[in-house]
């Protein structure tokens, strides 16, 4: 009987097989594992949407705004489809007015005031939501997402009926309480007191969100810290500047930012509230270029200061992201 053995080399011991490595693709010569062209286009491609329609919806008006900015569009101009080009006399117009710059300094202490209230009582807020029980939490949170879920132009309604003159809830219990002369008082006879009811108004709808945002970034703290600043023997205050402050500190900037263009650029509050009444006292600049351009009927003065109005947000905008970028660079 005959055995068939696996060759062996001279020594007679058993060949050994050299294993072939297969040869990576031709046209690629990416290590194995590397990310392909696909996977690097991915990203790019899952974004192509928001930029097309962040193009059409906000690129393509900015535009038209901006050349209406450079026209002389009137009822007239509509009528006979005339389009008269006035180069930057719009401009000029409305930068050597004395109200447009009026309207910027009232603009910014209104959009100051509010934002300032509003971070305070919402981070109070967000930080007594962290410290309540589940029952009471739930009930606060029910509450806050019911205000901040109501209409503007609804809200905005219910707070002309609580300062109504005659009929007020406001007028009545102050007149009960002993403030008799309180009784028929107008809020929206003078600039502060008009200011004063649209500032409670925004920072009622705007505190939700706030305190929403900041009980939610608490929730990220580790225990671990609370523990460790205790055994150290830190207070109340102590643990808070120490631990919850650094880790709220981007929530906050984050926060304040949003805050400021939501204020800056409130109109339907201030419009429906008094129309920017009385004498045009209460006009912010979103106002302005509403009255100057529809109400007036003066389109491409309208155009211009809107797009002023664009300008001077991103000119407080970036103020004020650069003392925040400065900040961290110095606590780095």
């Amino acid at each position: 009987m005959s055995v068939q053995t696996e060759g062996t080399d001279t020594a007679g011991e058993p060949a050994v097989r050299k294993a072939r490595v297969p040869a990576p693709p031709t046209g690629d010569s990416r290590a194995p594992g590397g990310p392909t062209r696909r996977g690097t286009a991915t990203p790019y491609l899952l974004l192509l949407p928001a930029l097309l329609a962040t193009v059409v919806l906000l690129g393509w008006p900015l535009v038209k705004n901006g050349m209406l900015s450079f026209q002389n569009l009137n009822p007239r101009q509509l009528i006979q489809h005339l389009t008269e080009w006035n180069g930057v006399d719009n401009y000029r117009e409305v930068l050597t007015g004395g109200d447009f710059w009026h309207v910027v300094e009232r603009s910014v202490v209104f959009t100051a005031v509010n934002v300032v209230l509003i971070m305070a009582l919402g981070t109070l807020i967000g930080l007594l939501l962290a410290r309540l029980g589940k029952r009471m939490r739930l009930l606060l949170m029910l509450g806050l997402v019911l205000a901040w879920a109501m209409p503007v132009i609804a809200a905005t309604t219910v707070y002309q009926w609580l300062f109504a003159q005659r009929f007020g809830v406001v007028n009545w219990v102050l007149d009960k309480l002993g403030w008799h002369s309180m009784a028929d008082h107008n809020w929206l006879e003078t600039q502060f007191s008009t200011f004063a009811v649209v500032t409670l108004l925004i920072v009622w709808q705007s505190i939700p969100f706030v305190a929403v945002n900041l009980y939610a970034a608490t929730t990220t703290i580790p225990r671990e810290l609370y523990e460790a600043a205790s055994l150290d023997g830190a207070g109340a205050w102590k643990s808070f500047t120490s631990v919850t402050l650094p880790f709220l500190r981007p929530f906050l900037y984050a926060t304040t930012f949003l805050e400021v263009i939501w204020v800056f650029k409130s109109f339907a509050q201030i419009f429906a509230m008094n129309e920017g009444g009385p004498n045009h006292l209460t006009e912010t600049l979103p106002i302005y270029a509403y009255v100057e351009g529809v109400g007036n009927q003066h389109f491409g003065l309208g155009a211009a200061i809107s797009f002023l109005t664009i300008l001077v947000l991103l000119a407080i905008t970036s103020y004020y992201l650069r003392l925040v970028l400065k900040q961290e660079e110095d606590e780095l």
